[in-house]
């Protein structure tokens, strides 16, 4: 495999990845955290800083309409529910110490 070939397949997977969490709207981030340790806002995130590292300018915001496929307030407003007890103590549990 070449390096270019590596490259697109590497990209066609994370659209890929971001294709289904946007289909997914279900599933919440305090989940996708609770279970891999990562979640939608994590991708936008990284999106960024790999933005930044090529001097690319992009915002936070606009790395989050990538990942989330709308407006992140405008996500939130449709799809993010209030986190239970339950999901918060399990996300305190599995946060690293500061």
């Amino acid at each position: 495999m070449t390096p270019q070939e590596q490259l697109e397949l590497e990209a066609a997977a994370f659209r890929r990845l971001v294709e289904h969490l946007r289909t997914r709207t279900d599933v919440q981030n305090i989940d996708l955290m609770n279970l891999s340790g990562f979640c939608r806002n994590c991708l936008s995130k990284w999106y960024k800083a790999a933005a930044d590292e090529r001097q690319v300018e992009v915002s936070l915001d606009e790395a989050r309409e990538r990942v989330y496929g709308m407006p992140y307030d405008q996500w939130k407003s449709h799809y993010q529910k209030e986190a239970s007890a339950e999901q918060q103590a399990a996300f305190a549990k599995g946060k690293p110490n500061d």
